[in-house]
């Protein structure tokens, strides 16, 4: 008894780091990992460098963007952050 008094604390900590911490990070990493996977052609996009611009056309794991000037840009579809709307 005297022994799971002393790895309650540490079980509650355990137990308060994956809710706050881990369990977040996953569902943030699922996210990415989906929106990536349906990326589109003519999908408004932003990269992880901060570039925008329009999907001219994707590969199996390669993006071709279009850039406001006209040109086109080869990236790695895990260099794609996020999808605008707008």
């Amino acid at each position: 008894m005297d022994t799971l008094v002393q790895l309650l604390p540490l079980i509650a900590m355990f137990a308060i780091f994956y809710f706050l911490l881990i369990r977040p990070q996953q569902k943030r990493q699922k996210a990415v990992q989906s929106m990536q996977s349906n990326l589109q052609k003519n999908d408004r996009v932003v990269t992880i460098g901060g570039l925008h611009g329009i999907i001219d056309s994707i590969d199996e794991d390669k993006v071709v963007i279009k850039c406001g000037d006209g040109s086109r840009l080869t990236f790695d579809r895990n260099a794609v952050r996020e999808v605008r709307h707008d």
